[in-house]
């Protein structure tokens, strides 16, 4: 489940800032960014970031805000070396010429990185920077958990809706087409003189019949709407589970609706359908 969080933790004399970005992923990947200053400590924080997180993807970046390392070194005697080796090269090559100061500190060793924080100090900022934006971004998670299980259940309530409205119909149905078959035989023998088999043209209307019967597959819609339902009261990842129950409810609904002979339960049929697939996507953004 996508989601963002933030935190800060003091470093030195400024402060380290902590961000987390998570998109859905089916395996758990964590990428790390951090400043040049801390780069050392990559793999400790993709490491603590592993033992707290499931799966999705993670981009974990961080800021160094203030004074918050020491400050860089200056090598006065190496600069003033350079500088007076640079000045007699110009003397010799372009006499007269302006040699300003800045020209000898872009050279190596004259400016170098300030001692630095022990790494203990830094790991404890960037634990307590990715705590606090792991917390934050767990809160954002769970407001929009509760928001996609209350789409959910409005969904649900509506397929279930539908799912009597077939039950219904379809009762209506099967009786209907029985009847149906008995007039339309009765119609086409009417001015034939040849003997029924009253035993064998019940044995085939209750055949025909029975193609139409969706009883086995309106049962099976009930146990997967009640199992979605108890999914969604779970605390716990059931992205898949639910996934894999909405595509069996999409299957037989498709089995129903292959087997309507009837224009009113094939529409409530593919609204069925509809208020599944509606399902599946707000499903898609938890897997």
């Amino acid at each position: 489940m996508t989601g963002f969080g933030s935190g800060v933790a003091p470093l030195g004399a400024g402060e380290l800032a902590v961000e987390v970005r998570a998109l859905n992923h089916r395996f758990l990947d964590v990428r790390v960014r951090l400043p040049n200053e801390i780069a050392e400590q990559t793999f400790f924080v993709e490491q603590f970031a592993r033992e707290r997180l499931d799966r999705g993807r993670y981009d974990i970046g961080a800021r160094i805000q203030g004074p918050a390392m020491p400050p860089p070194q200056f090598d006065t005697e190496r600069a003033r070396a350079a500088y007076l080796a640079l000045a007699r090269l110009r003397d010799e090559v372009a006499p007269g010429t302006d040699l300003p100061l800045a020209a000898v500190l872009g050279l190596p060793g004259i400016v170098g990185p300030g001692p630095g924080l022990e790494p203990e100090i830094v790991q404890a900022a960037l634990r307590m920077g990715l705590e606090a934006a792991l917390k934050t971004l767990d809160e954002m998670r769970r407001e929009e958990a509760a928001a996609l299980r209350s789409h959910l259940r409005t969904h649900l309530g509506a397929a279930r809706q539908c799912h009597q409205e077939v039950a219904r119909r379809g009762t209506e149905v099967v009786g209907s087409y029985h009847t149906r078959l008995r007039d339309r035989v009765a119609r086409l023998l009417v001015d034939v003189a040849v003997p029924i088999d009253v035993g064998r043209l019940e044995n085939e209307l209750a055949i025909l019949a029975d193609r139409c019967d969706i009883t086995e597959e309106l049962n099976r819609l009930t146990s997967h709407f009640d199992q979605v339902e108890r999914l969604l009261d779970l605390d716990e990842p059931v992205g898949r589970r639910l996934d894999f129950l909405l595509q069996e409810i999409a299957r037989e609904a498709n089995t129903v609706g292959a087997k309507s002979q009837d224009a009113p339960l094939a529409h409530l049929v593919v609204e069925l359908k509809a208020e599944t697939e509606r399902m599946r996507e707000q499903v898609q953004n938890v897997l």
